[in-house]
């Protein structure tokens, strides 16, 4: 892993995150992956841009999130490119969900635990802070209500 300077050709942001640091400088991370020594090679990389430095990403999926996770050092920003998406934030204890379609965000403060669930093909873009993400396993196989679905105690 190591961080591109001036990279000239296009970036695959599917393989190739770019990293947003300090002094308004964008860097490909050249041989990403998210095996654990090459998280810490890229953390200790951009550790001078602190809270500052973001990864930019696009993932592509089809299903539930398999984790929560969240971003103690800022805010998170997830735009929809294509397919469908609902974003469920954990707000003292109650989910918070938002449903995106293509061209649609939403921005995940830091610090609060969400997760992701793909309704179909769907391509997200992701920047994230990259200092420090924390993660935990997903226990529930779906969420429990939809967006725009009222529960029992709404219904007409």
């Amino acid at each position: 892993m190591r961080l591109v300077n001036h990279e000239r050709n296009a970036v695959d942001l599917r393989t190739t995150p770019v990293h947003l640091g300090l002094g308004s400088r964008a860097n490909p991370v050249e041989g990403f992956t998210w095996d654990p020594e090459v998280l810490q090679a890229y953390s200790a990389a951009v550790a001078a841009d602190g809270a500052e430095g973001r990864m930019v990403m696009i993932f592509d999926g089809d299903g539930l999130g398999d984790h929560w996770e969240s971003h103690p050092a800022g805010d998170e920003l997830v735009v929809c490119l294509s397919g469908s998406v609902t974003v469920t934030r954990e707000v003292d204890g109650v989910p918070d969900r938002v449903l995106l379609g293509p061209g649609e965000a939403t921005i995940n403060p830091a610090g609060v635990w969400h997760v992701v669930d793909m309704e179909g093909p769907t391509s997200i873009l992701a920047i994230t802070a990259a200092l420090g993400t924390d993660h935990r396993p997903r226990t529930d196989t779906r969420p429990t209500e939809r967006v725009g679905t009222p529960g029992p105690e709404e219904a007409p």
